[in-house]
């Protein structure tokens, strides 16, 4: 069942043009009758650089928010900055998602990889006595990406 999150996210990425788009917070929110908190929701969750998009913002009365798909076509720089600016020596499952989710929707990993990836960094696989999922989870993931280099 898709949410009100799902519904505006495919609205705004149906309104991508050469992958950029403008928006208004507010027109948008009486578009959906929702609150613009739900707006800035989804702009923060489902348009982030490890989804590949770029957010620009500007106030006042002509104020917009400007979306750019980020062009990823060095994918090895891509996985190289996930990899040193995003997954470091820890990250949490949700943020692993939200970068696994970039990499499958710019074609950097596949679908079934993504499912194996999933299942390999979840809290259930990882379940540790002392806490320390977040830790075990970047270092599989760095392990992987970096053997998924060699492949691009």
């Amino acid at each position: 069942m898709k949410t009100i999150s799902d519904t505006i996210e495919q609205f705004i990425l149906s309104q991508l043009v050469d992958g950029k788009v403008d928006i208004n917070r507010n027109e948008l929110a009486n578009y959906f009758n929702c609150a613009p908190s739900q707006i800035n929701y989804v702009l923060t969750t489902r348009f982030t650089p490890l989804k590949g998009y770029d957010i620009e913002s500007r106030r006042g009365g002509g104020g917009y928010v400007r979306i750019t798909q980020i062009n990823i076509s060095d994918k090895t720089n891509y996985v190289h900055n996930a990899i040193t600016q995003y997954i470091k020596d820890s990250i949490d499952y949700t943020s692993a998602v939200m970068l696994l989710d970039g990499m499958k929707s710019n074609n950097i990993i596949s679908v079934s990889e993504y499912r194996i990836l999933l299942t390999a960094i979840s809290n259930k696989s990882l379940s540790s006595p002392i806490n320390n999922e977040d830790k075990i989870r970047a270092k599989i993931l760095t392990n992987i990406l970096l053997e998924k280099c060699k492949e691009i």
